[in-house]
């Protein structure tokens, strides 16, 4: 799952007291002895409550022999538990207290909401608790989640774009790329156990590496003290995730790697750049300079839109970076023309090469990218449940000050920054980049030495 970073804090070349959080204030913080964190949402607009659970898990935390089973997790979460033993007494009570409910696993971050009825508060809060704690992971829901779980893969390989997107991948990651790579593996995936589900539980799903949100129409003291009275005996794990299992450093790219996919379904040929670019552990400020920059570059009046869709080079062509806490990918996407493939990659390299250079983006791009980038972000705080979701992404993926601070960080780029960001991960950097095609346009293309061309 790729997100543009509508919540971001840096800290890289400003001055500290220019970023004290500035949490709305709306929002009210505490936290559980056993390291339970906790945010409360009030917005009193409708009667419905949202209640979030998110753990630091993901892709980010498999090897290859567990590739995939962070989401397998996420749909074993709504079946039973201790509290309700059996699929059809969990769906009955989902039905009883009016709840809507889902969740999703990316790579840095899986979440767990219900949506409900604020009367049904208490009895939201205690389902939830029954849920992240006592799953029983029976074998014979796992075997038909299972089906469910592979067939998501299947609709995902079923995309006529998924052989270049799945080759970048590796090639991005090399030996990590199960890391990377949320779906997982068909053969990890199906052949899941109880015992790996609860070695997933055993090891991240604990209070000290989760946060409950609560959001909606609620009042934050009763929901503080709501929380402490159901989730205050989760035992803490004593120990830190990630400190006993550490994440593996991504290694930088040794060199340029270019390849061809095929498609018999692709209807028209795709380009894809790819390069290793900032993470909110070591280069936060640059996650903003990265918004900013793709932001600008995928806009109709960018030089870069106009040199290749103007002049007919290109149906579409776009730039983009996803902000992680573990190597955020920078990627141009690339639709040549048909016919024209060899002038739109000529064109697409000419480009990059003057991304740093005075005048390729102006004031005016660069002002109006920052104003519409707040402007998202204050739409995203507008309906309180999609919100939630976000606030859970930025605790996994940075931290809520990271997500507090976005605005006024993202106020200070400038085109200098613009350039440095370009030259530490763009320019003359080694990438990787891919050309997928369909096999009847073999002979046209030339694959072989397209990339040489």
């Amino acid at each position: 799952m790729s997100i543009r970073s509508l919540f971001t804090l840096s800290l890289t070349g400003l001055c500290s007291a220019s970023l004290m959080a500035q949490r709305p204030a709306n929002f009210f913080p505490a936290k559980l002895d056993n390291g339970l964190e906790i945010l409360v949402v009030e917005d009193h607009s409708v009667p419905l409550v949202t209640v979030e659970i998110t753990t630091r898990n993901g892709s980010y935390t498999e090897s290859p022999e567990y590739n995939g089973l962070s989401h397998l997790y996420e749909h074993m979460f709504f079946k039973a538990n201790k509290d309700y033993p059996s699929q059809e007494q969990y769906m009955a009570r989902v039905r009883e207290l009016g709840i809507s409910f889902n969740g999703t696993t990316s790579d840095e971050r899986v979440n767990y909401f219900f949506t409900l009825p604020k009367t049904n508060l208490d009895a939201g809060l205690s389902f939830m608790n029954s849920a992240i704690r006592y799953p029983l992971f029976l074998a014979e829901e796992i075997k038909k989640e299972n089906v469910v779980v592979d067939g998501e893969f299947q609709r995902n390989e079923s995309n006529p774009f998924f052989p270049l997107i799945d080759a970048m991948a590796h090639s991005l990651w090399g030996d990590l790329y199960s890391r990377k790579n949320t779906i997982g593996d068909h053969a990890i995936i199906n052949s899941a156990t109880p015992e790996k589900m609860k070695t997933i539980k055993d090891k991240y799903y604990w209070p000290n590496n989760s946060m409950l949100i609560v959001s909606g129409d609620v009042q934050q003291e009763e929901v503080i003290a709501k929380a402490k009275a159901t989730f205050s005996d989760w035992k803490a794990s004593g120990f830190d995730p990630f400190e006993r299992w550490p994440i593996p450093e991504f290694k930088p790219l040794a060199k340029k790697d270019y390849f061809i996919t095929e498609s018999p379904i692709a209807p028209v040929p795709m380009m894809i750049f790819s390069w290793h670019g900032p993470d909110t552990r070591t280069a936060r400020y640059d996650t903003h300079v990265a918004d900013v920059f793709s932001y600008v570059l995928s806009q109709n009046a960018s030089q870069f839109q106009k040199s290749l869709i103007d002049n007919g080079l290109a149906l579409q062509a776009n730039v983009g970076y996803s902000t992680l806490k573990y190597t955020g990918p920078i990627t141009v996407q690339v639709v040549p023309t048909p016919g024209k493939e060899a002038e739109c990659l000529a064109e697409v390299k000419k480009q990059i090469g003057l991304w740093d250079t005075d005048g390729y983006i102006t004031d005016e791009q660069l002002e109006t990218a920052k104003r519409k980038l707040e402007i998202s972000t204050l739409q995203e705080r507008d309906i309180t449940t999609n919100l939630s979701h976000t606030i859970a992404y930025w605790w996994c993926s940075a931290d809520l000050d990271y997500m507090y601070n976005y605005v006024p960080t993202l106020k200070k780029v400038s085109k200098d920054d613009i350039k440095a960001y370009v030259r530490k991960y763009i320019k003359d950097k080694n990438y990787s980049a891919g050309l997928l095609i369909n096999p009847k346009d073999k002979d046209r293309i030339q694959p072989a030495g397209f990339w040489k061309s």
